[in-house]
């Protein structure tokens, strides 16, 4: 049996392979992406990136400095609520109103250098239909971190600058009339103090110098769209703060860090 096996397949011979042995595999290729989905991933490695950065130079530079310095590195910051606090306190009885009213008010109907003087302590005096503490945290927080990232003196400088910048463009609207960008004649008479105009010039200021457009977003945005929906006295004078501030956040870093206003900028790395 086993020779006649042998035989029949030498008889037969080798069979000829199966072509389907020898068809090509196709072997999956891997996707490219396409032009937009090259460009949204670049664009999230970007977001993150700035995201990052702008963590570090509005949050763990301020936390480091604070830990370095210890409670001096925002002392402005406990002086500005300290004073808020008591001049509202000051306020409420009516010998401290009057005494308020002839050191700190300032209205458009005011002459020019009395308003020069009064500014820096009008920053304090809060509105005397408005509480004074929910504004305390932010006012902290604006000064605290100016003073963190840009120095003392710095703060204080950008902080005026800005708060009379509005004040004097009060005058100019009222001025003008009412319309597009002016105010009516009314406006004179109403008593401009608080230190809302400095807050969100301070935000805007440290936002434009460390570039970071979150901050500004979230600290400047909101003023800037309640400034537009209620076009009032204090609306009109934010924007013209929020302007100021950002100008002066170009000039200094445009200046390679030095302020014409305070000299060279602070910095806490």
């Amino acid at each position: 049996m086993r020779g006649d096996t042998e035989a029949r397949v030498r008889e037969v011979g080798p069979q000829p392979a199966s072509s389907d042995m020898w068809r090509p595999v196709a072997v999956p290729q891997a996707r490219r992406p396409g032009a937009g989905e090259r460009s949204l991933k670049r664009f999230a490695r970007f977001l993150g990136r700035n995201l990052l950065r702008e963590f570090r130079a509005v949050v763990v530079a301020p936390v480091r400095e604070v830990v370095r310095r210890g409670l001096s590195g925002i002392l402005l910051a406990f002086l500005a609520s300290a004073a808020v606090l008591v001049l509202h306190a000051v306020d409420q009885s009516a010998t401290g109103a009057t005494l308020v009213r002839l050191t700190s008010h300032v209205r458009g109907d005011v002459s020019l250098p009395v308003v020069v003087l009064r500014t820096p302590l009008s920053l304090f005096v809060p509105a005397r239909d408005l509480p004074a503490w929910p504004g305390i945290p932010v006012l902290f927080l604006a000064v605290a971190l100016a003073q963190l990232l840009l120095g003392p003196a710095r703060t204080v400088v950008v902080a005026y600058a800005v708060s009379l910048a509005g004040t004097l463009s009060a005058r100019v609207m009222i001025a003008a009339g009412p319309g597009w960008w002016g105010l009516p004649p009314e406006a004179a008479h109403v008593i401009d103090t608080g230190a809302s105009a400095a807050v969100v010039g301070l935000f805007a200021h440290i936002a434009t110098v460390k570039r970071a457009p979150v901050l500004f977003l979230c600290a400047v945005g909101p003023t800037v769209v309640r400034s537009f929906q209620k076009p009032n006295l204090a609306g009109h004078e934010h924007i013209v703060a929020i302007t100021v501030a950002v100008a002066l956040g170009f000039l200094a870093t445009r200046r390679g860090g030095r302020s014409p206003l305070s000299g060279r900028a602070h910095s806490s790395s």
